[in-house]
């Protein structure tokens, strides 16, 4: 069972950078699909970037495209999530979730364990 840690949030100004990092006490994360997700208040959960367990295949939302980039180092067992160019609406608590091999896509539902989420905070 993979037992998830996030970390790497905190406050940056609007086009500023941050990593997000998500490492496992339990399971190695090569044998997961990945998801990063964010929940800002009053909003609902909504998926950001996914990783396939083969970690060939990725997949973003529309509102990071090109901004973020999620990754995988399986010698450190830590997923990040590298977000440039950031912007206030990206302010939330960021999650990292794993799903079994035939997880994929941005469906929070699909995923089985979550971390506990990091802040990300993006203001003047």
């Amino acid at each position: 069972q993979a037992q998830l840690v996030e970390s790497g949030g905190g406050l940056v100004q609007p086009g500023g950078s941050l990593r997000l990092s998500c490492t496992s006490s339990g399971d190695r994360l090569d044998y997961y699909a990945i998801g990063w997700f964010r929940q800002a208040p009053g909003q609902e959960r909504e998926g950001v970037a996914c990783l396939s367990s083969s970690g060939a295949s990725t997949d973003y939302a529309r509102s990071v495209k090109g901004r973020f980039t999620i990754s995988r180092d399986n010698a450190e067992n830590t997923v990040y999530l590298q977000m440039n160019s950031l912007k206030p609406e990206d302010t939330a608590v960021y999650y990292c979730a794993v799903g079994g091999a035939s997880t994929y896509g941005l469906k929070d539902y699909e995923y089985d364990y979550w971390g506990q989420g990091t802040q990300v905070t993006v203001s003047s």
